[in-house]
């Protein structure tokens, strides 16, 4: 049996991943992945394979390595868009975003800003007025880019962020951004996430208890039940 625990975290800002972590997208990234493979020729298991918490133009040139990449990007982008069905929120994510500070969180997904803005709106999640998408970084996770560009848009060090994922490829990221990186099991098993600081089950595991002024500026206070 697993012994979970209770562990007190200290950052000064949250930098979440956007599926998986915030919604349920699984179902519609493998049908969409899947119906671009077939479309394409190519293997359908082997394109929701390496899908998974990476940019779509980076599986595109991955899977398609002589065709125009920015042209399949917007195919694989548009079945993205249209499949809505199962997509919704995950437990905690309303709560949590509730009681932070607005100007303590922000977003760092590898989608494309025109399916982050339909998939955040199809849910009711408002995002911040800034946020990190595939377009705005040269190189996608696994490379921490993403999560220094996150920082930097916050007005942090990565060292006070916490990065909150949910693939291997995220976490893997995170890490090498120099951030605390949390991971939610809700895609893959526990252990393809053990480079993660800290593990959970969603958000729902995840509670601000504190904000508090130092001299090094506002920190906030997190409770979380982690499993070791």
């Amino acid at each position: 049996m697993t012994v979970l625990q209770n562990v007190h975290v200290e950052v000064s800002g949250l930098l979440f991943d956007m599926d998986g972590v915030l919604m349920s997208s699984l179902g519609s990234v493998e049908r969409s992945w899947r119906k671009f493979a077939e479309l394409r020729g190519v293997d359908p298991a082997l394109a929701v394979q390496i899908a998974h918490g990476k940019r779509a133009l980076d599986t595109v040139r991955h899977l398609l390595p002589h065709a125009d990449a920015e042209a399949e990007l917007r195919v694989i982008e548009q079945i993205e868009v249209e499949d809505t069905d199962g997509i919704s929120l995950l437990p905690g994510v309303l709560d949590l975003l509730r009681s932070l500070p607005a100007d303590a969180w922000t977003i760092v997904t590898s989608a494309t800003t025109r399916l982050a803005e339909s998939r955040l709106a199809y849910v009711g999640i408002t995002p911040p007025a800034r946020f990190i998408t595939s377009e705005m970084v040269a190189h996608g996770k696994p490379h921490p880019e993403p999560y220094l560009r996150g920082a930097e848009l916050l007005g942090l060090a990565p060292q006070d962020c916490l990065v909150i994922e949910d693939a291997p490829a995220g976490v893997a990221s995170g890490k090498a951004a120099g951030c605390s990186v949390l991971a939610v099991l809700t895609t893959h098993a526990p252990e393809t996430l053990t480079a993660a600081d800290w593990r959970i089950s969603t958000l729902a595991d995840l509670r601000l208890e504190a904000v508090r002024t130092t001299a090094q500026g506002r920190r906030l206070g997190f409770s979380l039940t982690t499993m070791p």
